[in-house]
């Protein structure tokens, strides 16, 4: 007999768990277990019947979750961080931006979409322009690249003119040519 509390069960539908149940769980969770819970708090996030400051509540924690599958990871996975650039930009632009949160403010966002790219747009669009002839490894970066900027057209309507925001003005452009 398992003494773990949350032992995987048939049908367990986490996304009915209460904030804190949940949070307890993401500390203790591993693997799929973390991918499930960021999920179930991803949706209760964007449930319209919660109160804005329970949204954000339930955003953090999926935050929390995501970031837990990266404690495990070697390295920031492209998908994990485009997860949290996704619904960083989601809350900022539905919830509003926070300027004294850094999960929810336009700027943090920005500096952390720059640090996760590993091309500079000019650098990604000279590859884009023969990308089928590149290494499959090549191509993989770039569409991560195109994956890792989703959101961009959207985050730089919240930025101030300045050098930060021209860096992802070109990337909105350089996005287009990537495969």
């Amino acid at each position: 007999m398992s003494s773990d509390p949350y032992r995987e069960e048939p049908g367990r539908d986490l996304s009915t768990w209460t904030l804190e149940k949940l949070q307890m769980f993401i500390h203790d969770a591993r693997g799929q277990q973390l991918e499930t819970a960021r999920v179930a708090a991803q949706g209760q996030a964007y449930n319209s019947s919660h109160p804005q400051e329970a949204r954000r509540q339930w955003a953090k924690l999926s935050l929390l979750a995501n970031q837990r599958m990266l404690d495990n990871a070697e390295g920031r996975s492209a998908r994990e961080a485009q997860q949290d650039f996704m619904l960083r930009m989601w809350v900022i632009d539905r919830l509003g931006p926070d300027a004294t949160d850094p999960d929810w403010s336009p700027g943090a966002l920005a500096s952390d979409t720059l640090d996760a790219l590993t091309f500079t747009s000019t650098q990604a669009a000279v590859l884009a322009e023969d990308w089928r002839d590149l290494p499959i490894e090549q191509i993989r970066e770039l569409r991560w690249h195109k994956n890792l900027t989703a959101h961009l057209e959207c985050l730089v309507g919240y930025l101030e003119p300045g050098p930060v925001r021209e860096r992802l003005v070109a990337w909105t452009a350089t996005r287009q040519l990537l495969p």
